[in-house]
């Protein structure tokens, strides 16, 4: 699908990623971008610069996203494409708080479900639509130092993965976002840490890729093409792969178990 002419939401959209991929989107000829954060002074920066128009909106609560929907249609008309972005990083074990727990599930996983029930149902019957949810990397392979993250980022990639199946013959295409590093807000200061091991990507960057894999209408969104084939290695040898990850820990955090 191309985004020229397109009616797009993009949550997460104030900085980052979702930031390019608003930007992107609007260089690509988009018909309306509607962008959701949490950060109101720097969304409108970010609506004025694409023609678009800002909505603050919590994805974790699902009025929000409702109203978030709303909006959209109300300015630009049927929405074409979601782009199911926000995400935090609340990293944690299974002893860290149920606050934390509820908070990731919430945003990483719950907030994919609600832009779901607030959009597919119109797609289906216009038979045409796009939902882009962003995971990550460690939705497919693993986070070493954070429970909470790979366990809500695996959840994600499992949810999208049910939506293009039920939905896949009906005119709705889905594809889930798994990048390793990119250089955003939530990994400033983490430039060693292991997601970090084929670089760090920049927005931009992504977002080309993203386009790319629009245009293929790919279900996989690999800016970081590496992954690919750790995942292969993972799925070839678990236990393999598992000792390798201890290692990967050893290495970047210094610990072992």
């Amino acid at each position: 699908m191309k985004a020229a002419g397109k009616n797009i939401v993009i949550t997460g959209g104030a900085s980052g990623i979702g930031k390019a991929l608003a930007e992107r989107f609007h260089a690509e000829g988009a018909a309306g971008i509607t962008v959701a954060d949490l950060t109101e002074d720097t969304l409108e920066e970010v609506a004025k610069s694409v023609n678009g128009l800002a909505v603050k909106c919590d994805v974790s609560k699902e009025t929000d996203i409702q109203n978030l929907v709303a909006k959209a249609e109300e300015a630009f008309g049927p929405i074409d494409i979601f782009v199911s972005n926000a995400g935090i990083a609340r990293y944690g074990w299974e002893e860290t708080s149920d606050e934390i727990w509820d908070l990731n599930w919430r945003i990483h996983v719950m907030a994919h479900v609600f832009a779901a029930r607030a959009v597919v149902d119109k797609m289906v019957e216009r038979g045409s639509g796009y939902l882009i949810n962003t995971a990550s990397a460690a939705g497919l392979l693993s986070q070493i130092d954070s429970a909470t993250y790979a366990t809500t980022k695996h959840a994600a990639v499992a949810f999208a993965e049910t939506l293009a199946i039920r939905y896949g013959d009906k005119g709705v295409r889905v594809s889930v976002l798994c990048p390793q590093q990119v250089r955003t807000g939530m990994t400033e200061g983490r430039e060693d840490q292991v997601a970090a091991v084929d670089g760090t990507m920049e927005p931009e960057e992504l977002a080309e890729c993203v386009v790319q894999s629009m245009d293929k209408e790919e279900f996989l969104i690999l800016p970081h093409p590496q992954v690919l084939e750790y995942m292969r290695r993972k799925t070839a040898d678990y236990d393999r792969w598992i000792g390798g990850m201890r290692k990967l820990r050893d290495r970047f955090l210094g610990i072992s178990s």
